[in-house]
């Protein structure tokens, strides 16, 4: 079992490694996969397993890229292979978490503490920059950029409103002991307070849409009035103090604001990033309008946009063409009605088929990611689909039906 929880912990290091060692990630899902096998050959008789559709499902992902080589051009073969290598991790990874038995809480806990860790540590990093830039960055903001990060910026973002879930929740079921709470409930903390700082859309939106649900959840399930009012609270106070102590925070607010009102002028689209989002929406509609079933394969995306954009809006140059921020959206284009629909089951059969389990993280995990598919295309990237179905599996391992019954809530 350690084998598997160290090839784990490769892969979340390599969310934050890309620029230097790309490869982590990828070490990572081979190794876990090796290890299940060998578990499975050496032991299968020993644990059983979860059901293999909860799992299975997930290859549906992996099959839809597969069968949009059928509508991709000889021309753009390269990148048709590219995007299959790509996506491998929703056929292996999948097959590797059935297959080893589940991991004991113990390790759970010290994976999501590790990620605690290296959000934390990836925090500090990018706020001793921003002490080192004060100026140059809190400029940027102005121009729709923000503080270097790694992984990017909105992919670093819901690591860390993750990051803060994953720790709330360990502290809230007593999974950490009593030396380690003080670091964990400061580490949250100081995540949180970070998050207002790096001021990304998607973050802040995941942040507080799952802070609005715990108050909800505290006042509807557990009556828990005091709690709900303390987290209320806290999600009124925190923008406001942001507003006042974070030049980040402020320049970002006033840069949306410019952003949104310009929305209505085609040529805004060159220089701002929401007014380009706009209008890649409405190319895209344009383009799934004309290939409605089958849609035009991903790897044709690119030039199929790029006609559409020069017939329809030619105000936009041509280096501020972009494919549809959404997940559903881009799969659409790509794959089609029925590719979209494939999708949705593949991705969220999981999460359904566990009903009415208790599983906050994988709840939680699920509702970030979905978040981050109607402003990304969060899984066309190696650390989106890493950091999107890694989690979610890490948390159904929580799900997993042991043999013993476990004092301490498994993390699930």
């Amino acid at each position: 079992m350690m084998i598997a929880v160290f090839f784990c912990g490769c892969i979340i290091a390599g969310l934050f490694t890309t620029p230097f060692f790309r490869v982590l990630p990828s070490i990572g899902m081979v190794g876990i996969l090796i290890t299940g096998l060998l578990c499975y050959g050496l032991h299968r008789a020993s644990y059983q397993r979860a059901t293999w559709t909860i799992y299975g499902s997930f290859v549906l992902v992996f099959g839809i890229h597969l069968a949009s080589g059928l509508v991709t051009s000889t021309a753009n073969w390269s990148a048709y292979e590219r995007d299959v290598v790509l996506q491998l991790p929703f056929m292996s990874l999948p097959f590797a978490f059935w297959l080893l038995p589940p991991l004991p809480t113990r390790y759970l806990q010290l994976l999501w503490l590790w990620l605690l860790g290296l959000t934390l540590l990836g925090s500090l990093v990018s706020t001793g920059n921003y002490l080192l830039h004060t100026q140059e960055i809190n400029e940027s903001y102005l121009r729709s950029k923000v503080m270097p990060t790694e992984p990017d910026h909105i992919r670093f973002s819901l690591i860390v409103t993750l990051a803060v879930v994953a720790g709330s929740l360990l502290l809230m079921h007593h999974n950490v002991g009593p030396r380690l709470r003080p670091w964990v409930l400061g580490a949250v903390i100081w995540l949180a307070l970070y998050q207002h700082m790096l001021a990304v859309r998607s973050g802040l939106l995941t942040l507080y849409v799952l802070g609005g649900i715990t108050c909800l959840w505290l006042l509807i399930r557990h009556r828990d009035y005091l709690r709900a009012l303390q987290v209320a609270a806290v999600m009124l106070v925190l923008p406001i103090v942001s507003y006042i102590c974070f030049p980040t925070f402020q320049n970002k607010y006033a840069n949306t604001r410019e952003d949104v009102g310009r929305v209505e002028h085609t040529e805004s689209a060159n220089n701002y990033s929401l007014v380009g989002r706009v209008y890649s929406y409405r190319v895209a509609a344009m383009v799934i309008k004309e290939n409605f079933l089958l849609g035009v394969g991903k790897a044709d995306m690119e030039q199929e946009m790029a006609a559409h954009y020069q017939k329809e809006f030619p105000n936009i140059r041509q280096e501020a063409y972009i494919l549809p921020h959404n997940q559903y959206l881009y799969s659409a284009v790509a794959f089609g009605i029925i590719g979209v629909l494939l999708f949705i089951i593949g991705f969220y059969y999981a999460g359904i088929s566990i009903w009415p389990r208790y599983a906050p993280l994988l709840a939680a995990h699920y509702l970030i990611v979905t978040l981050s598919f109607l402003v990304e295309y969060t899984l066309e990237t190696q650390v989106g689909v890493a950091f999107s179905l890694f989690f979610l599996l890490l948390a159904l391992e929580g799900s997993k039906p042991v043999s013993q019954p476990e004092a301490e809530w498994r993390p699930a």
